[in-house]
């Protein structure tokens, strides 16, 4: 059953958290290991490197984002964050990190379960060779094999998800995309909270824009989504 779904590491202070949670993976076919605070998460992760992470923000002592600053010095493991409502910053701060997903306290166990089934999926699913070997924009540049991205020369400090986010819009470069058509072809997910797409378009406008406030690459298609400009031809 473990080959087949997976071990999953749930990291919250909350025992009856703890427990729901585990209940419904395991219904689900996962296997399932659970730490109750930050230092205990990173000891069970040493001792046994699980498939993923399910992984609270809001902990006494080690909290949740400090784990996954640790984690992603050394894994890739996929990390799926626990926020509670309105701490848009700490769901901001995750993503910065190197989170995969997060899900908004109170959840669904339900939805929480579809959602890891969904972001184990993705990340088991074999990276197809790039198309090209470089995408360019200007002063922009993608290396795909090395999976680099600079602006002016100088390396950007991209996550995962927002390189891969980079490298699909200079892919279409013109073309329009709602979040939830980015949600399916950048994250493979058909379905989830579409908000994430959002906070990793104003992330990568920080690191791509000259005027994050004023986009003149990734730009705001009105009531559609985000469109990727050329700056040159």
């Amino acid at each position: 059953m473990e080959d087949q779904a997976g071990r999953v590491l749930v990291v919250d202070d909350d025992e009856t958290v703890r427990d729901v949670v585990r209940r419904y993976l395991e219904t689900a076919g996962f296997a399932v290991d659970l730490a109750g605070d930050g230092t205990a998460a990173l000891a069970q992760f040493a001792e046994r490197v699980p498939d993923l992470v399910v992984l609270d923000v809001m902990m006494p002592g080690l909290n949740g984002l400090e784990v996954c600053r640790r984690l992603r010095q050394t894994s890739q493991v996929p990390i799926v964050m626990l926020t509670a409502l309105g701490e848009e910053e700490n769901r901001i701060a995750g993503l910065q990190l190197g989170a995969d997903d997060y899900v908004t306290k109170p959840f669904s166990p339900k939805e929480l379960t579809l959602r890891v089934a969904s972001v184990l999926r993705r990340a088991r699913m074999p990276r197809p060779e790039p198309p090209t070997a470089e995408l360019t924009d200007g002063n922009l540049r993608l290396q795909m094999t090395a999976r680099q991205a600079t602006l002016d020369g100088a390396v950007l400090p991209l996550t995962t998800r927002e390189f891969d986010l980079l490298a699909f819009f200079l892919s279409h470069p013109g073309v329009a995309f709602s979040r939830a058509d980015l949600l399916e072809k950048v994250w493979g997910w058909d379905f989830g909270d579409q908000s994430t797409v959002t906070v990793h378009v104003r992330r990568l406008r920080e690191k791509i824009e000259r005027d994050p406030a004023k986009p003149v690459r990734v730009a705001t298609v009105w009531g559609v989504g985000y469109r990727y400009d050329r700056t040159q031809p």
